[in-house]
């Protein structure tokens, strides 16, 4: 390790170059070897020699590029995007979870960001600051630190929705992560993140992650969406009934079956429930669907 360099992984794996020169290698074979990352750089080290790739000079994480039949059949491999997306390695470490996890952490931790939070909360947009801060990846987590002592947790299994926009940060218009969570009360909120351009582009890529865990293509009948959309207005769980005319023990049925979709997580035995970032995602969606067709 070279002066001011840690070292934070070191594992077996394979690795090809997908792209070279913006031209897509057919013929490309995966090459098993040594993956080691530290705070500065990747190297690859295999039977034919080593090459090195500085963390500064990937410009984007993740995409499929499936060159041939033998790189579509690996599941879990990280692509690192260099030079506009013109050259492309693929690395696929043994252990993947760990792995990718460790190199957002090697890419995001030692950059500033901007955060706003909570920009919204409950659906009511707060009047919050900008503030600097950092942040630490972890297995299964986001941890913000702002400078003013705020701590924002962003379990990646509880993303709901994100959208990407400019706004106005600090009197300058610059691009916009605005992710939907929840917090440590279980109430729904966004987090408004910007920051360097490659890093904001990195931690979508993160953040995609643990959306793409929620997202569903469920085939929910009105009622259940109705459920979905009460909760996430604010009515109590133990209102639903009155709320909307529907029967105690149908309410009660609906809630077994949303929990068996994983929409809902159970509080206590007799369903007392709350939306998980998957049911806040359809609820929002359903009113979106609702506001449409008025």
């Amino acid at each position: 390790m070279k002066p001011g360099e840690t070292k934070i992984a070191d594992t077996r794996g394979r690795f090809l170059q997908a792209l070279r020169n913006g031209r897509e290698r057919s013929d490309a074979g995966w090459t098993n070897g040594r993956i080691l990352l530290s705070n500065k750089r990747i190297v690859l080290a295999g039977t034919s020699g080593k090459r090195t790739f500085p963390l500064s000079k990937i410009e984007q994480v993740g995409g499929r590029f499936d060159v041939n039949q033998r790189v579509a059949t690996v599941a879990d491999y990280i692509a690192l995007q260099f030079d506009d997306g013109e050259d492309v390695i693929l690395v696929a470490p043994a252990e993947f979870e760990e792995f990718e996890m460790d190199l957002y952490d090697a890419l995001l931790s030692s950059t500033k960001f901007l955060v706003r939070h909570p920009a919204v909360e409950g659906g009511v947009v707060q009047n919050t600051e900008w503030e600097r801060a950092k942040m630490q990846v972890e297995t299964e987590a986001v941890n913000i630190a702002t400078v003013a002592g705020t701590f924002v947790g962003i379990q990646l299994d509880d993303i709901g929705d994100i959208e990407m926009g400019r706004r106005t940060v600090r009197e300058e218009r610059r691009e916009v992560i605005e992710v939907e969570h929840s917090d440590d009360d279980g109430t729904s909120v966004q987090t408004y993140i910007s920051g360097p351009e490659r890093a904001v582009g990195i931690l979508k890529s993160l953040l995609r992650i643990g959306e793409e865990q929620t997202e569903t293509a469920l085939d929910l009948s009105r009622q259940d969406k109705q459920v979905l959309m009460a909760l996430y207005s604010g009515v109590s769980p133990f209102d639903i009934p009155a709320f909307l005319g529907i029967d105690v023990d149908e309410v009660e049925e609906l809630f077994v079956r949303l929990i068996d979709h994983d929409v809902l997580d159970e509080v206590r035995i007799r369903h007392e429930v709350e939306l998980n970032a998957r049911g806040r995602s359809i609820a929002a969606d359903a009113i979106d669907e609702q506001g449409a067709e008025m």
